[in-house]
């Protein structure tokens, strides 16, 4: 046994330790009159879609299992997802990156509330490595390339954020957390309905000490949903979203600067209407924009030097249509419209502006009671580096009784090129306005065995993609620059169990294993497990008493040494985590948890500790 699986053991036996009983429970018969899981997914479609019927690889993470879960960050949720890989240059609100199906950190996209949150130009990592989630938001992923319908950047996958509508009788909570590495945090949550009125609020601020010198954390979120009913055929809102955050930057353990800090501002707003002028047609029109700011300086003691700042500013058009009733088919087609300007002082001096247009159609068919069909295209044209067509087909066929669905799809992918590798300019170094977009072609095929009784869903799932023209810097040549030479392979298998074993038990675990190679220098990717798992189970054990246990492994990864910056294999590592929760009165829920209970010391990153355990405790009232 190897030492991965070593330190794995012990958190193993603390899973099997919370459902000693549970785990042997024989699964009922099958049964083609009972009912199913059936989640509603929109970001396969881009319209809300049954989950059984749609020929995509797809999860979601709702309001209810975050809080379930006590996953309050972005980075949390997709740490359960099968294909993504979340890995953090340091502690809590330091920068993740996302490995979707062994894509690079840019080729998956991020859409808040409807609109991108990254592009080529505007980076993810902070918000995601900072911001919290909001007390109604949802969160969905769609693997496998998807710039058929959301553009460039969607090579590996697209994961979706989107506060939900407030319905029902007003609710309001407000919550304190402390915990471990001088930890504090609170919020205030309100959501509810009032005759034409929706409304969801989430409001945050938290700050922490995290484990280093010079390593502290404080940030600010606001989330903020209105939505308004003016009649039986049209509706129509607004969000606004908000972070903020200021982080101790360290570096490596080898740099360990006492100085470098990072501040970073973040807002997404958008204002749209939901349209139904006909029995069978539906639109959606969104206007919206993004303002980012973000600013990494070193405050040397008598000295301020600012070092970089980048400001990001984004202003979208989004508008779709769908006719359902087409016979079989529902047909979607819609136009999209961004106005983007960059400034970035630091390396390359940037100062650029680009445009976008798009057009795209999407066509599903259903010829037949156990068929499901879609096929699409879509048309980006940049005014920086030109146009790119892509193109998705999906299929999905169910068993009589819809208890077992065999599904494959193939979709192409693009990822623009950005400013600084198109237009750059510094010491050695010069853009390539030549430059074509990094292209991708993937497919995947698969099974889901939807169980009786409504007792959860397995999955299995084998994927490939191809990717070229990727672009690299060349400083074999003076000066340094831009190409499209390289090219890369990613294949695996992603297996998923969802089950409610018992009443008031459930378990989810994934588990991916991957190939992923740089086929240009013949060697493997950095940053990319060859093996990745995750498990959690939870426990209603009633009277407001419920708790819950969770597992993450990595191994088989290659990474860049701090140190000596050669190529090493980093060692595998298993983190487990606990918690719980007591709703003590109808008012008052106390809950707890402890995270790396285990207190293992690792790296996501390499040369990046993560932190060791940490125990944290919060209260939280219903006004």
């Amino acid at each position: 046994m190897n030492k991965t699986s070593a330190q794995a053991r012990p958190a193993l036996r603390l899973l099997a330790a919370l459902a000693p009983a549970w785990l042997p429970l024989a699964l009922p018969a099958q049964d083609e009159q009972a009912g199913q899981l059936v989640p509603v997914i929109v970001v396969a479609t881009r319209t809300p879609e049954d989950a059984t019927t749609l020929g995509s690889a797809v999860d979601v993470e709702t309001a209810a299992d975050l809080a379930r879960e006590q996953a309050a960050t972005p980075a949390a949720a997709l740490g359960a997802i099968p294909g993504v890989t979340a890995l953090a240059n340091g502690a809590a609100g330091s920068d993740v990156s996302v490995f979707t199906r062994g894509s690079d950190s840019d080729q998956t996209l991020f859409l808040v509330d409807g609109i991108r949150l990254n592009d080529a130009n505007t980076d993810y990592a902070v918000f995601l490595g900072g911001a919290r989630l909001g007390a109604t938001d949802s969160v969905e992923v769609a693997r496998g390339p998807q710039s058929t319908l959301y553009g460039s950047e969607a090579v590996g996958g697209v994961v979706s954020i989107q506060a939900q509508k407030g319905a029902g009788e007003p609710t309001a909570d407000v919550s304190v957390e402390a915990g471990s590495f001088g930890s504090l945090s609170g919020a205030f949550d309100t959501q509810g309905q009032r005759g034409d009125w929706s409304w969801s609020l989430s409001a945050a601020s938290s700050r922490t000490q995290n484990g280093r010198p010079n390593n502290a954390f404080e940030g600010s979120d606001l989330v903020l949903r209105l939505d308004r009913d003016l009649s039986g055929v049209l509706d129509v809102g607004a969000t606004v979203r908000g972070f903020g955050g200021r982080y101790g930057d360290p570096g490596d353990l080898y740099t360990n600067d006492p100085y470098a800090h990072e501040n970073e501002a973040n807002w997404l707003a958008t204002v749209f209407a939901d349209l139904r002028p006909a029995p069978d047609w539906t639109a959606r029109v969104t206007v919206g924009g993004q303002d980012r700011r973000y600013v990494s300086f070193d405050e040397s003691p008598g000295v301020f030097v600012e070092t970089t700042t980048v400001r990001n500013q984004r202003g979208i058009l989004d508008a779709q249509a769908t006719r359902d009733g087409l016979g079989d088919n529902k047909v979607t087609a819609g136009i999209t419209a961004e106005s983007e300007s960059t400034r970035d002082d630091g390396y390359g001096g940037i100062d650029q502006h680009q445009t976008l247009f798009a057009a795209f159609a999407e066509d599903q068919w259903h010829p037949a009671p156990w068929a499901y069909l879609t096929g699409g295209l879509r048309y980006d044209d940049f005014d920086t580096f030109g146009s790119s067509v892509t193109g998705r087909m999906t299929a999905a066929w169910l068993s009589p009784g819809r208890s077992l669905k065999l599904r494959a799809s193939y979709g192409t992918g693009f990822n623009a090129p950005s400013f600084l590798e198109l237009y750059g300019v510094a010491t050695g170094y010069v853009g390539n306005p030549a430059l074509r977009p990094e292209r991708s072609g993937g497919g995947d095929a698969g099974l889901d065995w939807y169980l009786p009784a409504k007792k959860g869903t397995l999955s299995a799932t084998w994927f490939q993609t191809r990717t070229r023209d990727l672009i690299v810097y060349d400083f074999a040549v003076t000066p340094g620059t831009t190409q499209n030479v390289g090219r890369a392979l990613a294949q695996g298998v992603e297996l998923e169990a969802k089950l409610e074993l018992a009443p008031g038990l459930k378990l989810r675990a994934a588990y991916t294993y991957l190939e992923a190679d740089d086929l240009t220098d013949a060697t493997r990717l950095l940053r990319r497990p060859r093996n990745s798992a995750s498990a959690d189970v939870w426990r209603d054990f009633g009277h407001g008493l419920s708790a819950g246990a969770g597992l993450q492994a990595v191994a088989g990864m290659q990474d860049v040494d701090a140190y000596s910056f050669l190529t090493v294999n980093d060692p595998g590592y298993a983190v487990a985590r606990v918690y719980g929760e007591w709703k003590a009165t109808a008012r008052l829920s106390l809950k707890a948890r402890v995270e790396n209970l285990l207190d293992r010391r690792y790296q996501p990153v390499n040369g990046y500790p993560a932190l060791g355990r940490g125990v944290f405790g919060s209260a939280e009232w219903r006004l």
